[in-house]
């Protein structure tokens, strides 16, 4: 029995194995013929879909169109006897008069709304105007004082420039229409539309543009007139401006004899000893040294042909050969050499020619000739 149930197994065996292609084809037909099934019944439900929504969306189209076509009647009926009156309209007619109704009411909103937000921005533009209004007020009051301040700088550089010999701006845009201050606050326009206080601004724009020119070149001159001056001796000789004249230059009674000789320079006193005496230019020692006569003095050398002596002096602040600046500290007043107390005589020469130092001063107003005795003399 085992023996013919294993020749049954292998006969089935070689059975399959002869036929296995055509089971592998069998097969694959299957796959085919159920993907080509089910692509079908894809198809007809895609279609039956689309069918049944065109019908649905006839139906609503039907459905509207027959209830814009429906018909309604509107009956007034007043309170006496009158005749009543018949309004017949269509649900489409109704549904554009509610439309228009509603887009009536909306734009009432809307403008309302607008109406609101627009008039508080005119009335912040109107706060605005306002106070742009109270500051132009305020600037032409500014305009009056600095236009009035301008024609008293114009005068005076004008009175400078003449001094100087310098041609004054001349310019008769700038000058006022009128002597009366108030004509400065007239609010009238010019031809070409512009306020006349821009007009006046402008003008003062224009002069103080011309000024420009004639004031660097009254700078130049006064730095060179300035360079000139430390160069001549022509300031007070004593430091701080202190002190005052106690004899004068030229004929005057000797304080030892009595008698008239010709002094050759000016005594300056205050008092004391001790006080800094200063170069009256700039220039370069030449002399440090001691005199019978003047005692301690000093020479000094400046441009322009000019020597300067300081006399008398307590002790010395530089040495010779030195450059001194005008102003700088040279020494002390004391009372050395032929003196009758503490001052400081002082000369200047031109070449060899003595002359009168105080021509060539800047001296204070309280500075004056005083009786003899007061300070000391040589």
């Amino acid at each position: 029995m085992q023996t013919i149930k294993r020749q049954k197994f292998w006969a089935v065996f070689k059975f399959l194995e002869k036929n296995a292609d055509s089971y592998k084809g069998f097969c694959g037909m299957m796959k085919i013929h159920d993907y080509k099934r089910m692509e079908n019944n894809f198809v007809k439900k895609v279609k039956s879909l689309f069918i049944s929504s065109g019908h649905a969306v006839a139906w609503f189209f039907t459905c509207l169109f027959n209830a814009l076509k429906r018909r309604y009647t509107i009956v007034f009926v007043p309170h006496s006897e009158r005749k009543v009156y018949n309004l017949h309209v269509t649900f489409a007619s109704l549904c554009v008069a509610v439309v228009i109704l509603g887009g009536i009411v909306a734009s009432f909103f809307w403008y309302t709304a607008s109406y609101r937000v627009q008039r508080d921005v005119y009335s912040k533009k109107d706060a605005q105007l306002k106070n742009t209004q109270a500051s132009l007020d305020q600037l032409r009051d500014e305009m009056a004082s600095l236009w009035k301040e301008a024609r008293n700088f114009q005068q005076a550089l004008s009175g400078v420039f003449n001094t100087l010999g310098i041609d004054p701006i001349r310019d008769s845009e700038t000058q006022a229409s009128s002597g009366d201050l108030s004509s400065f606050f007239d609010t009238h326009e010019t031809a070409d539309g512009r306020l006349r206080e821009t007009n006046e601004i402008k003008n003062l724009a224009n002069y103080l543009s011309q000024a420009v020119e004639p004031i660097k070149e009254m700078g130049t001159l006064l730095d060179s007139q300035s360079a000139i001056l430390s160069e001549v001796p022509n300031i007070w000789p004593i430091k701080g401006g202190i002190g005052h004249i106690s004899m004068f230059f030229g004929e005057n009674p000797n304080p030892f004899t009595g008698q008239l000789y010709v002094h050759k320079g000016i005594d300056l006193s205050t008092y004391r000893q001790g006080d800094p005496v200063v170069a009256t230019a700039d220039g370069q020692v030449v002399t440090v040294d001691v005199d019978p006569g003047f005692g301690n003095y000093i020479i000094i050398r400046h441009k322009h042909g000019f020597y300067t002596r300081y006399g008398h002096l307590m002790k010395f602040a530089v040495r010779a050969g030195q450059r001194v600046q005008q102003g700088e500290t040279i020494g002390y007043i004391g009372n050395t050499g032929q003196s009758t107390g503490p001052h400081l005589h002082y000369e200047v020469h031109i070449g060899s020619d003595v002359v009168d130092p105080y021509k060539f001063l800047n001296i204070r107003s309280t500075a004056g000739r005083v009786n003899l005795g007061n300070g000391g003399k040589s």
